[in-house]
């Protein structure tokens, strides 16, 4: 396999912001993911005269198709590059690693990366699932009734059925992150949880109980990359872009290749290729994790333990402090928040912070090398993205 080391260390975030996120009543997408950019744009201690680029996700509750370009014209900026991604939940790292290459080509010197969304107080939550669900295919899966829940929670069964993986596994998640919650500024859910908790709350889709979902929320984030070269210019210690790797595997979950390994395999190998490291490397992770399964069937698939093991992996107390792989120490999209796209924006600041040392009694101690992975519509886009401290270059 050819080896890609062409984005390795030139390029870096130089800034990061978020708006309130949780319940933000009274706001639009547009407000927040403003609100989120000035606030990274602060943080770099740069003009945003200095933004050449724009790429966003897209927003549910925003009528706008266009909605990098809405943004640019909300903040008065006239980018050279733009687009509007849409990978589903993978488009937060697609968006990083697309604008990491953008900088690296010429085609711009710095992006603005961001997203906001207010699904939780701009629309129903009836309205937030159904247009979640409406993005399944019109003609062979919504008539039979398939929302997002069920396409994810087919994986976690046949996972159980496949590894002997329980249901005490899939909950030992949501209680891990929601701790990690417990010590974040701003979390949405800070209430300590039990394993009893979570399997006696509310059956959603068998395996799935409420406290295995992610939240509903509003709330936006943002990103600032420019080049290496560029990157010492402004206010922060820069966080290097190390690899990235992305991977589509299938539009229809009856079409999934395999219901418990994912595309995050080749993803993460592209990644950690481009890197010249490999998961035992990676000190800090953000792994998406729109149902406590997803995360289990991730550790695997990033490999950071062998597949079928991840349930005990994480029964063992690997994912938090202490542990092999601390992973979403802010609390995730199962506690901290999750606003739809931008949720695994939240996930990008918070490995940001860790390997800045910035994440107070949070943090991990000496972490350098962090990973993000991101993904969605029914495990069919995957995209992992790995960064470092200035020691890792």
């Amino acid at each position: 396999m050819r080896t890609n080391r062409s984005l390795r260390g030139k390029v870096a975030i130089v800034g990061i912001g978020q708006s309130p996120s949780g319940r933000v009543p009274g706001r639009s997408p547009l407000d927040l993911t403003a609100d989120a950019t000035l606030k990274a744009l602060a943080d770099a201690g740069m003009d945003k005269s200095e933004i050449d680029g724009v790429l966003t996700g897209n927003a549910f509750a925003s009528s706008f198709h266009r909605f990098s370009i809405a943004l640019s014209e909300y903040l008065n900026i006239q980018p050279s590059y733009s687009n509007t991604l849409q990978v589903s939940g993978a488009t937060a790292g697609a968006a990083i690693n697309t604008a990491a290459a953008a900088i690296h080509a010429g085609l711009a010197d710095t992006v603005l990366v961001a997203c906001g969304d207010s699904l939780l107080t701009g629309m129903t939550p009836d309205m937030a699932i159904r247009a979640m669900t409406e993005s399944r295919d019109q003609q062979y899966e919504m008539p039979f009734g398939i929302p997002v829940a069920n396409t994810f929670a087919m994986t976690a069964q046949r996972h159980m059925k496949e590894y002997g993986t329980t249901s005490e596994q899939f909950a030992q998640v949501a209680v891990t992150f929601r701790e990690h919650a417990r010590r974040t500024p701003g979390a949405q859910k800070i209430d300590p949880i039990t394993i009893d908790d979570v399997l006696n709350s509310k059956m959603v889709t068998t395996p799935y109980h409420k406290l295995d979902c992610s939240l509903i929320s509003d709330g936006a984030a943002a990103l600032i990359l420019t080049s290496a070269e560029r990157a010492r210019d402004y206010t922060n210690e820069p966080i290097y872009i190390l690899g990235g790797g992305e991977y589509y595997s299938h539009e229809h979950i009856f079409l999934m290749p395999n219901l418990t390994q994912t595309g995050a395999v080749q993803s993460a190998q592209k990644a950690y290729d481009m890197a010249g490291i490999s998961a035992n490397d990676i000190d800090v992770a953000g792994i998406y994790d729109c149902f406590t399964g997803t995360v289990i069937m991730m550790l695997e698939d990033l490999g950071f333990c062998k597949k079928g093991e991840g349930g005990a992996f994480v029964e063992s107390g690997q994912i938090t402090y202490g542990g092999e792989i601390p992973t979403n120490t802010h609390g995730g999209m199962l506690s901290y928040a999750h606003p739809g796209i931008p949720a695994a924006w939240f996930h990008f600041i918070e490995v940001v912070r860790q390997l800045r040392g910035s994440c107070g009694e949070r943090q991990v101690g000496g972490a350098e090398h962090g990973l993000v992975h991101t993904l969605g519509a029914g495990f069919s886009t995957q995209a992992t993205t790995i960064l470092g401290t200035e020691s890792t270059l």
